[in-house]
Formats: C-alpha cells, sequence, structure tokens
C-alpha cells in the first residue's frame, strides 16, 4: 500500500493519535502525518502510507487554510480556549467591527511570530511545552511565516460577555504558522489580551475538506477491502512541483537514483516529479548543486 489518505481528524485526538489509528487499520508501520493539529482542533490532515512517507516533508511544507475564531477580553497560558487565563480585561462596548476588520487585513504578508510556550517547537532538546509543564520560562526562536490570505468572515462581533467578544477569521498562511499566536498578536493590536477559541483546517496543500474521509469511514473501506479506491497517487498532493514524465527506457536510471542530464524543459525548475507513463511518481529530483546540465534525486520511491 503506498499513498496519501485525505483525513479528517477529529477533535480530542492528536495527530499521531490518527497515526497510531491508521497503522492498525491498515497493518503497516509506514504510516506518517503530514503536520500536526493540537487535540481541540480538527480539519484536514493528510497521511501518508508506504512509500508515499519519503515525501511528507513536500507535503507539510504547502500552505494551509483555516477558520479561526478569536475572543477578546482574555489570554490564556496556552494561547487558546484551554489554558489558564492569565490576563484579562473588559471590553469596550462600543468596539468598533470595521476596525477590527482593518486590523486583521494588515497581517496579510511576512511577520515574526514567536511560538506558543505550549508547542512542540524544539530548544536545546527539549519541547518548549516540556519547558512549560515544569514551570520553566525559556527564550524562544523568532520565525518568519507568511500570511497569504486573513479576512473577517463574521457579520459582526458577538458580545458573550464584558470579556468575552468574539469573532471569525479565514486564514491562508504558510506551513509553521500559529493561529494561536497571530490571535494573540491581533488582539493585541486591536487592543485587548486575546486567545484562540477554535480553529478548524479547512485546506492542506491540495487537500480540502470535501476530500476527506473520517477514521469510520476508513475502517468502513479497509473492512470492505476497497482501500485501493482512497489511497491517492502522492503526485495529486505535490501539484506545486513540476512533473516531467519518464520515458520507459529511463525508468530503471530512476530506480537506480542515478545522476542524468537534466531535461531541456525542466532546467529553470529547482525540483521536479518524475513520473511514469501510467502517473506513478518514481522520485522526486532536483538540480545537481555542481555539476551544471545534470539533475541527482532527492526522493527515490520505486
Amino acid at each position: 500500500m503506498n499513498g496519501v489518505i485525505a483525513l479528517w481528524k477529529p477533535k480530542g485526538m492528536t495527530s499521531h493519535d490518527c497515526v497510531v489509528q491508521v497503522r492498525q487499520l491498515l497493518k503497516t508501520k509506514k504510516v506518517g502525518h503530514t503536520g500536526t493539529l493540537d487535540p481541540d482542533v480538527e480539519g484536514v490532515l493528510p497521511i501518508c502510507v508506504g512509500k508515499a512517507t519519503k515525501v511528507v516533508e513536500l507535503i507539510t511544507s504547502q500552505p494551509k487554510t483555516y477558520t479561526a475564531e478569536i475572543s477578546l477580553g482574555k489570554q490564556t497560558t496556552t494561547e487558546d480556549a484551554s489554558g489558564d487565563i492569565i490576563k484579562s480585561q473588559k471590553v469596550a462596548s462600543d468596539l468598533s467591527f470595521s476596525e477590527c476588520i482593518s486590523h486583521a487585513a494588515s497581517f496579510v504578508g511576512e511577520l515574526k511570530q514567536i511560538p506558543p510556550m505550549y508547542s512542540a517547537v524544539k530548544v536545546d532538546g527539549m519541547k518548549l511545552y516540556e519547558y512549560a509543564r515544569e514551570g520553566i520560562e525559556v527564550e524562544r526562536p523568532e520565525r518568519l511565516v507568511t500570511i497569504h490570505d486573513l479576512h473577517v468572515t463574521s457579520d459582526q462581533l458577538e458580545f458573550l460577555d464584558e470579556e468575552d467578544v468574539r469573532f471569525q477569521l479565514q486564514v491562508t498562511c504558510s506551513s509553521g504558522t500559529y493561529i494561536r499566536t497571530l490571535c494573540v498578536d491581533l488582539g493585541r493590536k486591536i487592543g485587548y489580551p486575546a486567545h484562540m477559541s477554535s480553529l478548524v483546517r479547512n485546506k492542506a496543500g491540495s487537500f480540502e475538506s470535501e476530500d476527506t474521509l473520517s477514521l469510520q469511514d476508513l475502517e468502513n473501506l479497509v473492512n470492505n477491502d476497497q482501500i485501493d479506491s482512497i489511497l491517492k497517487s502522492p503526485s495529486i498532493a505535490l501539484p506545486h512541483i513540476a512533473k516531467y514524465v519518464v520515458e520507459k527506457e529511463d525508468y530503471i536510471l530512476i530506480q537506480q537514483g542515478r545522476v542524468i542530464d537534466c531535461p531541456q524543459e525542466l532546467k529553470e525548475e529547482p525540483i521536479f516529479r518524475m513520473e511514469s507513463e501510467d502517473q506513478e511518481l518514481l522520485a522526486i529530483y532536483q538540480q545537481h548543486p555542481s555539476k551544471p546540465g545534470l539533475i541527482k534525486p532527492l526522493k527515490v520511491l520505486v
């Protein structure tokens, strides 16, 4: 079994929990996810199976789209609704919704983020959440992320109480962006402590919510011996990488991971998919760093 399953991760499970269940259902160890989602978050989680695990990083690096809800009035330790409140402030009843919309739009583009303490980013060999659980504050490295699009989708502010005023956002961003931190930073710009009250991932790379299966759907298909029908080619998950169809006489060179001449049409491409005539992904190749005119394998799948 080789391919990608577009899974809908439910709330209450970690991404690793989903990997464990898929391994058990498919009876295979070679399973990996393509981007961590927190337990309280649901949404699109592509799962790679078999040889497709070799391109996990390439799938993970693609942009993601989320629907997030921001709550103004309280900031938490985890930057989401699961944490303890560390700061609170009453929100003015005449808060301008149009100003909230304008402030949200100002985050589009490149920006620097400091990962939250409750995150899996490693500092000196330990994950930040491990430090946080011990009550240790450490210096966190800034990271540069890109917000491709950010707009408010609510029609108005929702005043649940004086310290809980909410509205929804749709965000398309680069891999590695923390939406929790984005909500905190947006709240600060509006003038209030804030946290992310809910989050759904609507799209990961080329996979959208309508493409996904639940774990129960997957179990039913496995029980009915229909697993092949939902294992998608890794090529479908890599539309941003240029494609080159390999002639049959060159298959053996690709399979052996040989350095070969660069096809004329790929001379301007940094990396590219090498596919068979029947659309099987054979390998990912790249320009040779020291030998102009030649290409070398980055990942070989066959």
